[in-house]
């Protein structure tokens, strides 16, 4: 029996794992498995191997390949694999490939290389990776891929392009975007995701204009939070969603900007704490500040304080 279509199955916490390196900087295959099994198990409704937090960037062709088969032997048909595809389209047709002989499910395609092009442009670059990936495609917009609403509404008409990830936080032109494809294709099932770093900053903004889902990078070293602002986010429960944002993700997103990289390099660090050294990050990324790995353990311990207090005032409102 064929799996379900890719869209059908994104429906939960997208986890987009590290890429866990040796002390040597070479991959290790053995700690990225256990990291994805370590997902699965919490709760990931689908991996997102070798994007952004994976280091795409920094991943040769062959490593690529040996990463997206690992997670699709660790899921085993439990949660889809989306694996990244970028740079220009030559190569991203060649990464696009690549992901598909290794068995992965759809693709994340990345903004090209160095050059800005015009929607014409993109239109070509994304409808030619379609045509020749034989994969579900969900476009990234950020950066150099910025998508007006009826370049959206035509790239929605391609059969293997079944989303949009916006990690550019325009909310007027994503309202814009969505209005536009859903006049279009009022039957589709076309998919949006808030792709903000820290994107549960912005949930409560992006359900405003009903996009519910989104990648969660502290699901990668605090599934348990992610998990639970998640289910209050999508069941309505505003005072958990408010009591987790102050406390947790507004003081996490204030680290993050205190250095350069720290959207992937501070979530690794994130991810040792919890146990399993996936190594660092390769350059030109560097390691985050000690005193800045603290905080992050602090404030992780506060995040957890703040789910027991949850379930404490829960207990104490039902009881009789």
């Amino acid at each position: 029996m064929s799996p379900a279509p890719l869209a059908s199955r994104l429906d939960g916490l997208l986890f987009f794992p590290v890429t866990a390196y040796g002390p040597d900087g070479a991959l290790a295959t053995d700690v990225f498995r256990a990291h994805v099994r370590r997902g699965i198990d919490a709760g990931a409704a689908a991996v997102f191997a070798c994007c952004g937090t994976g280091e795409f960037h920094a991943l040769t062709l062959d490593e690529f390949r040996a990463c997206v088969s690992a997670a699709v032997a660790e899921a085993a048909g439990r949660v889809p694999v989306i694996a990244g595809a970028g740079y220009g389209t030559a190569l991203a047709v060649q990464y696009a490939r690549a992901a598909r002989e290794e068995g992965a499910d759809g693709l994340l395609a990345m903004p090209p290389y160095l050059v800005v092009p015009d929607q014409a442009g993109l239109r070509d670059h994304y409808t030619a990776l379609a045509d020749a990936a034989e994969l579900d495609i969900v476009v990234y917009q950020r950066d150099n891929a910025v998508f007006a609403p009826e370049t959206v509404v035509e790239l929605a008409r391609h059969p293997r392009i079944v989303g949009l990830k916006d990690g550019l936080g325009d909310l007027d032109l994503m309202q814009r975007i969505v209005s536009a494809v859903r006049t279009a294709e009022p039957d589709g099932d076309f998919l949006y995701f808030n792709g903000l770093p820290t994107a549960e900053l912005t949930g409560l903004a992006y359900r405003g204009i009903g996009v519910t889902l989104y990648s969660s990078a502290v699901f990668c070293f605090a599934p348990e939070i992610a998990v639970a602002f998640r289910r209050a986010l999508v069941e309505g429960d505003d005072a958990t969603v408010h009591r987790l944002l102050d406390g947790f993700y507004r003081p996490l997103v204030e680290l993050r900007n205190k250095g350069r990289g720290y959207a992937v390099s501070l979530v690794k660090a994130g991810v040792r704490l919890r146990g399993l050294d996936v190594g660092g990050v390769r350059p030109p990324l560097s390691e985050p500040a000690a005193e800045h790995v603290e905080e992050l353990a602090a404030l992780v311990e506060r995040g957890h304080a703040l789910l027991a207090e949850g379930v404490e005032a829960e207990e104490a409102g039902s009881a009789p």
